[in-house]
């Protein structure tokens, strides 16, 4: 049987060489964007601490596992023990905790001198595998073998090459399949000296360790860059991916130099019935934002310390977490005696959640990161205000509800203006009474038809 080479949506190869809110966020937080609201998205773990890396690939393959494979441009020849297989719960974990969010509060009696929090509101808002069997000649097709490992289910070989066409022609006579066009990317890798860390399924060893899913490959190795290649992923790919890319370090926040890194909206009040429709609402707001900036950007989702969070849509990971996904400088100290997790805060771990929707013709180059050393907080965030349902009777009650017919309406254009969705129909559904609000003055009605 001929194998088709998966790139897994994208060809993995990480390598690297407003300041904090005086008050926090508060409120509930109600429901979360987490990745699995998109269909095929990739994710990526990237620990970085000077010229260290440990990259986490979650594979979602669904198919027939003898398709499978996985090929990664790696800077430098990788051993045994710089492979392991990671646990796709804390990936999950990973996402939950950084996930875009939607929190909700409750109005007040206005009669009891009910204040709207302005100052709140304002601080949220941003500006703007190969087994080599010698069946023909790798001398010929300038393709080396330096190492075959067996690491968990994955069969893995470490290749050095001197020419793309050799490289894909041997793996074609390996019994894969490469999408046309390869040869030139895989050329650009070779002239960089880079090797390619390539990764099958063994079914045998599969079996024998009674998983059904294809659990995380984590690789760990030293180089002073610091990229992600995604370019072969985009050949074969059926139009455009999702990528969500989780980098863990101490300096604070990473961010694309070859791309520009744009800050999704956030802060923004919307209508509460979005609380049952937020899957739907965030999709609709991130097509909205790629296609004003004509798909050419990487957009920030989250940075945060992660020794706390605000609101929280999940709990920060605990240290042994940490450490199991790579972030080999913290303690592992939090197993106790019954080997149970201990929810130990992370000392010195700041998270940046990039999301990158990308084709080959909107992102020809690979990403490339640096780390600006910003470690100023920011969310995905969306807002629900619920009105206050009370009967008394007062001056205040009157302003407010007053006030209300405004502040709905300002929520629909807002949540039009974001996902582009009919302001008629979200009127409809918000049972808005009013939908044009008359704020002339007494004496500029007076001449106007």
């Amino acid at each position: 049987m001929r194998n088709n080479i998966l790139v897994l949506t994208l060809l993995l190869f990480a390598v690297m060489s407003i300041p904090k809110d005086s008050f926090g966020f508060c409120g509930f937080y109600v429901a979360k964007a987490d990745t699995k609201i998109f269909n095929k998205a990739s994710q990526v773990v990237l620990v970085r601490d000077e010229d260290k890396t440990v990259i986490t690939m979650a594979n979602d393959f669904k198919g027939d596992l003898n398709e499978f494979a996985v090929v990664v441009p790696v800077p430098t020849f990788i051993e045994e023990g710089q492979i392991n297989i990671g646990d796709q719960k804390i990936i999950d974990h990973l996402d939950a905790y950084s996930a875009p969010r939607l929190v909700e509060y409750y109005d007040e009696n206005p009669c009891e001198r009910y204040k709207y929090d302005r100052a709140l509101e304002e601080s949220a808002l941003p500006q703007s595998v190969l087994k080599n069997k010698n069946s023909f000649d790798n001398e010929k097709l300038g393709v080396t073998v330096e190492a075959t490992y067996t690491v968990g289910e994955y069969d893995i070989s470490i290749l050095s090459a001197e020419e793309g066409a050799g490289l894909q022609k041997w793996l074609s006579k390996s019994g894969y399949k490469l999408p046309k066009g390869a040869s030139k990317i895989l050329d650009s890798y070779i002239k960089q000296k880079m090797k390619f860390f390539v990764a099958k399924v063994n079914i045998k060893e599969q079996g024998k360790l009674g998983y059904k899913n294809l659990r995380p490959i984590q690789v760990a190795y030293e180089s002073p860059k610091f990229m992600l290649p995604i370019r072969l992923g985009t050949i074969n790919a059926d139009g455009y991916q999702e990528l969500f890319v989780y980098v863990l370090n101490r300096k604070g926040r990473v961010e694309t130099t070859n791309y520009r890194t744009v800050k999704l909206p956030t802060g923004m009040d919307i209508p509460t019935y979005i609380k049952n429709d937020f899957g739907d609402f965030y999709k609709a707001m991130f097509d909205q934002q790629v296609e004003k900036e004509k798909m050419s950007t990487v957009f920030l989702e989250y940075a945060w310390d992660m020794n706390w969070c605000d609101p929280c849509a999940a709990d920060p990971l605990s240290t042994k977490e940490l450490r199991d996904i790579g972030v080999f400088w913290v303690g592992d100290n939090s197993v106790n005696k019954n080997k149970r997790i201990a929810p130990s805060p992370a000392q010195n771990v700041f998270i940046t959640r990039l999301h990158v929707r990308y084709d080959k013709e909107h992102f020809p180059e690979d990403l490339v990161f640096q780390e600006t050393g910003d470690r100023s907080n920011f969310q995905g965030r969306y807002v629900l205000r619920h009105p206050w349902q009370g009967t008394d009777s007062c001056a205040a009650a009157n302003d407010y509800f007053k006030g209300l017919i405004k502040r709905q309406e300002k929520e629909a254009q807002v949540l039009a203006n974001l996902t582009g969705w009919d302001i008629n129909k979200i009127r409809n559904k918000m049972d808005i009474k009013t939908a044009v609000i008359d704020d002339k003055k007494w004496w500029q009605k007076i001449w106007s038809n």
